[in-house]
């Protein structure tokens, strides 16, 4: 029995949509970082971006639980002595780019370096119901229904 390895030809991308509206954060980040990677596929290979591309909508709707939207911090530092910075969850999306929260999720749980780089180029989060990307004919992936916990009812 041999080790499958996947080959650059091999390779066959999908498109999915899911929308984020009432669902918890951390379950979906979860999710669309699998698929990014491709680890919901028989093919996977560890080192070749086999994930699809995933199209998130209603981004500034999705939830969290517990305290986390007064509680969770966002850190940057400006480069400048005494330059950290912070922010909340709730002011991010509250904020002008309220999309940051569900990319940042979903980029710390993306290996770091080039492949991870690669891999967060097929993530699309959009704010609203709409997108600019029906010409790839997405399949919609009803993330929400698979799982009572992955809604949260508010």
């Amino acid at each position: 029995m041999k080790t499958y390895s996947a080959k650059p030809a091999d390779i066959e991308k999908k498109w999915f949509v899911i929308d984020a509206e009432g669902v918890v954060l951390g379950r979906l980040a979860v999710e669309v970082a699998n698929i990014l990677r491709g680890k919901n596929k028989v093919t996977y290979t560890p080192h070749m971006d086999c994930g699809d591309n995933v199209i998130i909508i209603n981004a500034e709707k999705v939830a969290l639980t517990g305290n986390k939207l007064a509680d969770k911090k966002y850190y940057w530092h400006t480069g400048h002595p005494g330059g950290i910075k912070e922010r909340t969850a709730g002011q991010i999306l509250d904020g002008r780019f309220p999309e940051r929260v569900v990319q940042k999720a979903i980029e710390r749980m993306v290996p770091k370096g080039p492949l991870g780089r690669q891999q967060m180029r097929n993530l699309r989060v959009v704010v609203g119901p709409d997108h600019n990307h029906e010409a790839q004919q997405p399949e919609v992936l009803d993330f929400a229904s698979k799982n009572t916990k992955n809604k949260r009812s508010q």
